[in-house]
């Protein structure tokens, strides 16, 4: 019996470590790290590759970010997130749902909502509200923003019926939506 109890306790207070955020985490892959991939980060992870839910500082090679996080994800290669508030720096920065905050990179890609800003050679946002400023710039709708670059499209805008509050469905150095 006292056995049993101890395997009960033990499983437990393992179980609640899990579901528990951390400060810090360190991994090399999601699989070989500190705290599995299910633990919140609340502070710092360095990682080759990363991923995590997270409030913290993450610096890695490649960062990946699940559910609802926030926080200065720098990388090397890769920073891809599900939802994410705050600063995605690398190569290519992707978010499959919403993005508040600065994406720098080479691309960025978020395919749900963008808020704020996108600088890079080429940029893509689901929906826009704030500024793209790259090279190529592609907002599948757009409820408020500029794209400033040498290719910017906004594909539901009219041609130049809506001005001044829209300006063309492609324009050669900038596009806007209000």
């Amino acid at each position: 019996m006292k056995k049993l109890l101890t395997v009960l306790a033990v499983g437990v207070i393992t179980s609640g470590i899990a579901l528990a955020s951390e400060p810090i985490q360190l991994s090399l892959t999601p699989e070989i790290a500190i705290f599995d991939r299910n633990t919140r980060i609340e502070g710092l992870a360095l990682s080759i590759w990363g991923q995590n839910p997270q409030t913290a500082l993450a610096l890695g090679i490649v960062n990946g970010s699940t559910g609802e996080s926030r926080g200065l994800s720098w990388s090397w290669i890769l920073n891809y997130a599900d939802s994410y508030e705050g600063v995605h720096w690398a190569l290519i920065n992707y978010t499959k749902g919403n993005f508040l905050g600065w994406q720098g990179g080479f691309v960025n890609y978020t395919e749900g909502s963008m808020k704020g800003l996108q600088s890079g050679v080429v940029n893509y946002a689901g929906r826009l509200k704030g500024l793209q400023f790259g090279l190529i710039n592609y907002a599948k709708t757009a409820e408020s923003g500029v794209q400033i670059g040498l290719v910017n499209v906004i594909p539901s805008n009219p041609w130049f019926s809506g001005l001044p509050e829209q300006l063309a469905p492609g324009m050669v150095f900038v596009n806007w939506r209000f």
